[in-house]
């Protein structure tokens, strides 16, 4: 099997407070071209700030301060 190197939460590594659906301009990291929200792997966020990075998004959707479709 590939070793695949471990990437460093960007939260964690950085003592950055948690995702905010507000701070849509972090957001748009972690998520592809096509506004797909990246999956962990590809992130290369932690378990939990992935969980709370994906409920930002979509809570920012929601208010649309980020689009579902892109542009």
């Amino acid at each position: 099997m590939a070793e695949t190197t471990q990437k460093a939460c960007y939260f964690c590594s950085n003592n950055a407070p948690d995702p905010d659906f507000r701070d849509a301009n972090l957001l748009k990291r972690f998520v592809s071209a096509g506004m797909k929200i990246m999956p962990q792997r590809r992130s290369g966020l932690c378990a939990k700030h992935q969980r709370k990075a994906a409920r930002a998004i979509k809570h920012a959707r929601t208010l649309a301060l980020m689009p579902y479709m892109p542009e």
